[in-house]
């Protein structure tokens, strides 16, 4: 092997290839041939390696015999399952001790004409074999290498034999990329080159550097630092995040010549280049080519040895009219030549993709075992990627490890926060502790502190989130108010963003270890909520994670907890901050517990053992799992989750992080809260409208449900009264049980699932566990009133019928139950069109999310099904959507109104009126929530978008902040885009905390004046769009100023 550009001849380096006995048992051994074939042809020493397993005791010694006598550069391994078991005390692997990273290979046990037909890649079986359970040792999927033929006769044997049939180009590619990760981990640091990449999602000036709960730029300014500090040749690099961002908004300083491109283009399969020059045309025509110096513009800056670039874009915004209806728009030009000029022009030994997320890793192709034309491989190449990622988010993270071969390093959530009542919000309530007081005093004063109360909560849109008529009578109005405020300054929210490589300090620190501690952790003494082990040994006779917090307060009131805060103590909400207060002192040490205080001592001793500990060692454990894997090290495989929602097993970060078998989809426990979340959704509705709900839409995402268990395929299968059976062994869902409508106890509800293309990718088993489960219910023998599944899918049969379908098609197609976009494509086609406002009404809108999710799944791998979609959508009364955690909210993420948004728009397009649309609350598991998506949009405006304490937070990260409130003001617009769930209140509350506060406006127009520019943009195109009338007639001149100024 020779080093990249250096030209040194380097001792052969050791890739093993680890097989099963069994392949040369049985003669079997064409595609490890290949593979050595490979890796001798890439300048490699290849090892092959048969064992009976990893678990077994004589394999495991002789590994690690083999390893210490022969030490690897990466080991190929193409056994299935873990050596690890999730759980288990023991989370050691064989694979750990040669401290080089393991590249998964896949035997499939597919055919493969099959697998180039198929976008899955990969049949359910293999998906969890070779590609689910290795992810808990830490592997790293590459390929397929081989499949296995038509069985053909044997004559020695006397029967059919399958063998396996290499792939000499899937081979080549993982020889190539075992040699990247050798050259990588033999050059010296020093020399070294390191691509950073950052994301622009959406692409705007002021939304560079995305990161779902991270400050990149101060996240990549800090790795610079750590890598000079490494031995890294790092010179000129910005000292700060202000530097670093100036610096991306220049002009493209690097240049790709066409020669250049074009010899790399070449080596794409024609099938890809087809496609990019059906769609783009020819080089010379993409925007990024600058015909004057025959060379494409890319955005990287150079610090010595690492260079920071600016992702491009997907193309979406280049022609509108066409790419908006597109699902599998292929990359154009440009885009290629960014990432050829990562590995061609800069030579990268690896490449860092910084933060929640890109958008290579979900370009068109495979879902899984890539071929050379897909275009995530046809881009990026064999090149080690290295991917720092939050921890709380299994599904997007997998998709960069399944489809770009990534190692996470993952990293810590933002610290946490109660939301709290400041500014207006702190007003109402101080004055409603004045009104209460005087109506037991003075109740002349009654009248003229109500009215302050209201016309605050006017100004504020308070009122109307709290359903406040001008029929309320004053008491019934502030006891409205009263309530919706001792809600709202529960919420738990962020308070801040997270640094990569950096352990939160001081206030933000206490935040997030209470966070942790309060939510209930286990079974153990010392696993309880530290709020509940409070409120048990103060004796306060009441639960504060589950008792009504606008209920007034009838309890003890012991001293140590009302010194803690001098306002007036009412409600259980007071006494709940009460108990925040004292749990954040006693984390602190400022206050120590009463030595009988048994169940919180308990608690204290764990965080102090365990959760403080794993909290401030992750700032280093980002950066060394960062350096590690930058050395060609192993990065330790751990789980992923929400710390917040009882997993601080997830901690501490700077791991390579995995999910779940999905086989065990839905667990029992996300069963138990499925089915307690599906009869709280039917009481709501039935509340709501006075009927028992007949059909509704669920989203189903695929990292919550990582992230959960199936939280959301269990509710699903609740509402249509069906039961999982699992084999009590493995605990794996083994089919479905109809429950009785007797012990049902309601009508069954007709579900329909829209998918996520990372749902539909993970999960084929439980897609098709769904589908089997509607076809059940759809054959019950049952009243059409308390089976409308059924009476659907009679209906629609005969319809299909009448309309020339024969009836066994008739019947499959009436049945079809889950949607999702084109196979290969993700996505549900909003953001685009949001973004550049080639939109003119709602129905646009709906037809896009129609397009983006007419494929039906089930019976195959994707079926253009509008009609059936539409079909559905006709009958539909309610979109739900789930949200499992409060680490993050709905105004976060444009998934939230592209999904739920979307569905809705679809749905009212369908029926001529607009859907309920119910957003649960899953975050407290052994008690769900069901909420009105109105009403959740008005608990996050007031408790996060619009509060100080919230906007204090973003500030302390510069652009980052600023960007943070301008993608809050675009999430809020796509919501009231897309449904009726949106006041004039909730624009008027976000204008007035961002540009009419003359602190927040400088601090914007300082950091960030592009967030400032898309922000007035975007407030002028609500008003334009009739989506937004201002309460006060100078928000227009405001709006026009600062649109001038700017």
């Amino acid at each position: 092997v020779r080093g990249a550009d250096s030209g040194q001849t380097l001792p052969r380096p050791i890739i093993p290839i680890l097989f099963y006995r069994a392949h040369v048992a049985a003669g079997n051994t064409a595609a490890v041939d290949a593979l050595a074939n490979a890796l001798t042809a890439a300048g490699l020493e290849p090892q092959p390696i048969y064992l009976a397993g990893l678990k077994d005791p004589a394999s495991q010694a002789f590994l690690a015999e083999t390893f210490a006598n022969t030490p690897p550069a990466a080991i190929l391994c193409g056994l299935g399952f873990a050596a690890r078991q999730s759980g288990s005390a023991d989370q050691s692997s064989p694979l750990d001790q040669a401290g080089a990273p393991v590249l998964q290979i896949v035997f499939s046990g597919g055919a493969e004409a099959a697998w180039r037909e198929s976008t899955q890649g990969l049949g359910p079986r293999d998906v969890a074999m070779h590609v689910a359970l290795p992810e808990l040792d830490g592997r790293v999927l590459t390929r397929a290498v081989s499949f296995k033929s038509a069985p053909q006769a044997d004559s020695l044997v006397e029967c059919p034999i399958s063998r396996y049939e290499p792939l000499p180009d899937r081979a080549a590619f993982v020889a190539k990329l075992a040699r990247a990760w050798a050259v990588l981990r033999k050059t010296p640091a020093a020399e070294r080159r390191v691509a950073i990449v950052v994301a622009n999602y959406p692409v705007q000036a002021g939304r560079v550097a995305n990161g779902v709960g991270l400050d990149t730029p101060a996240s990549v300014t800090r790795a610079l630092k750590d890598l000079s500090n490494a031995g890294y040749a790092i010179s000129d690099a910005p000292n700060d995040s202000a530097g670093l961002m100036a610096a991306l908004a220049e002009a493209p300083p690097e240049r790709l010549p066409l020669a250049t491109y074009l010899t790399a283009y070449q080596a794409i399969p024609e099938e890809a280049r087809a496609k990019i020059e059906a769609r783009w045309g020819q080089p010379a025509n993409d925007p990024l080519f600058d015909a004057s110096t025959s060379a494409f513009g890319v955005n990287f800056h150079r610090y010595g040895n690492a260079s920071v670039g600016v992702q491009p874009s997907r193309g979406y915004e280049l022609d509108p009219d066409e790419t908006h209806h597109d699902p599998a728009l292929p990359p154009p030009h440009g885009y290629l030549a960014f990432y050829i000029w990562l590995r061609e022009a800069f030579g990268a030994h690896a490449a860092i993709h910084f933060g929640k997320h890109g958008n290579m890793e979900w370009l068109p192709g495979k879902a899984l075992a890539l071929s050379a034309a897909c275009f995530p491989e046809a881009v990026f190449g064999a090149v080690p990627h290295i991917y720092p990622f939050i921890v709380n988010d299994p599904g997007e993270g997998a998709q960069a490890k399944r489809r770009s071969a990534a190692i996470i390093i993952d990293h810590l959530t933002p610290p946490m926060a109660r939301a709290g009542a400041e500014g207006r919000l702190g007003q109402i309530e101080a004055l409603a502790d004045e009104y209460f007081a005087a109506a037991g005093m003075d109740r002349r004063r009654l009248k003229p502190i109500a009215d302050k109360i209201r016309d605050l909560a006017a100004d504020a849109g308070l009122d109307a989130d709290a359903q406040v008529t001008d029929e309320d009578d004053d008491a019934a109005a502030v006891s409205k108010l009263d309530a919706a405020l001792c809600d709202i300054k529960l919420l738990q929210i962020r308070d801040g963003l997270h640094i990569f490589g950096k352990s939160p300090e001081g206030a933000e620190r206490i935040g997030l270890i209470s966070a942790l501690a309060r939510a209930p952790r286990g079974q153990a003494p010392s696993d309880i909520s530290l709020l509940r082990a409070l409120a048990d040994d103060l004796k306060l006779g009441e639960d504060p994670l589950t008792a009504d917090p606008a209920a007034p307060w009838s309890g003890p009131r012991p001293d140590i907890l009302a010194q803690q805060i001098e306002r007036p103590w009412r409600t259980v909400a007071d006494a709940i901050e009460r108990l925040d207060a004292l749990s954040n002192a006693l984390i602190a040490g400022t206050v120590h517990p009463d030595p009988n205080w048994a169940a919180t001592i308990a608690v204290l001793d764990q965080v102090d053992a365990v959760l403080a500990p794993a909290i401030d060692a992750s700032g280093m454990a980002e950066t060394t799992g960062l350096l590690a894997a930058l050395d060609g090290r192993f990065i330790e495989p751990g789980p992923a989750g929400a710390p917040t929602r009882g997993r601080p097993d997830v901690l501490p970060t700077g791991r390579n992080f995995f999910s779940l078998d999905p086989r065990a989809l839905p667990t029992p426990t996300a069963w138990t809260l499925g089915h307690r979340s599906a009869a709280m959704l039917v009481e709501r509705f039935v509340q709501d409208h006075g009927d028992w709900p007949k059909a509704l839409l669920v989203t189903c995402w695929g990292t919550a449900n990582m992230r959960t268990g199936g939280d959301d395929l269990a509710q699903a299968l609740a509402l249509l009264g069906v039961q999982p059976e699992w084999d009590q062994a493995s605990g794996r869902v083994i089919g479905i049980t109809p429950v009785p409508l007797s012990a049902l106890g309601r009508p069954r509800v007709d579900v329909t699932l829209r998918v996520s293309g990372l749902f539909r990718d993970a999960f084929p088993s439980q897609i098709a566990l769904f589908d089997q489960a509607v076809r059940t219910v759809a054959a019950l023998d049952e009243p059409f009133d308390q089976n409308p599944v059924a009476a659907a899918v009679v209906a629609e049969s005969a319809r299909l019928e009448a309309a020339g379908a024969a009836p066994k098609q008739a019947t499959r197609r009436a049945a079809w139950r889950v949607f999702g976009a084109m196979p290969g494509a993700y996505g549900a086609g909003l953001q685009a069109p949001m973004q550049s406002g080639h939109w003119t009404s709602r129905e646009d809108l709906a037809t896009l999310w129609r397009t983006w999710g007419g494929y039906a799944y089930g019976g195959g791998e994707g079926e253009a099904a509008d009609e059936a979609l539409e079909q559905r959508l006709k009958q539909t009364e309610g979109v739900v959507q789930n949200q499992d955690n409060r680490e993050h909210d709905l105004l976060d993420s444009d998934d939230y109104f592209q999904f739920e948004g979307g569905a809705a728009a679809a749905i009212e397009a369908a029926r001529g009126e607009a859907p309920a649309i119910y957003h649960m609350d899953h975050s407290l598991p052994e008690q769900p929530t069901a909420r009105s998506l109105e009403e959740e949009l008005g608990r996050v405006v007031h408790g996060r978008a619009a509060n100080p304490r919230w906007i204090r937070g973003v500030m302390r990260h510069g652009y980052k902040g600023a960007f943070e409130m301008a993608a809050t003001v675009d999430y809020l617009f796509g919501f009231a885009a897309t449904t009726n769930a949106v006041g004039p209140h909730h624009f008027d509350a976000l204008f007035q905390a961002y540009l009419e506060d003359t602190d927040v406006r400088a601090f914007i127009e300082r950091e960030n004046p592009a967030a400032l520019a898309e922000m007035a943009a975007r407030f002028q195109e609500a008003i334009d769009r009739d989506l937004w009338r201002p309460r006060r007639n100078s928000r227009y001149e405001t709006l026009q100023d600062i649109r001038s100024a700017l």
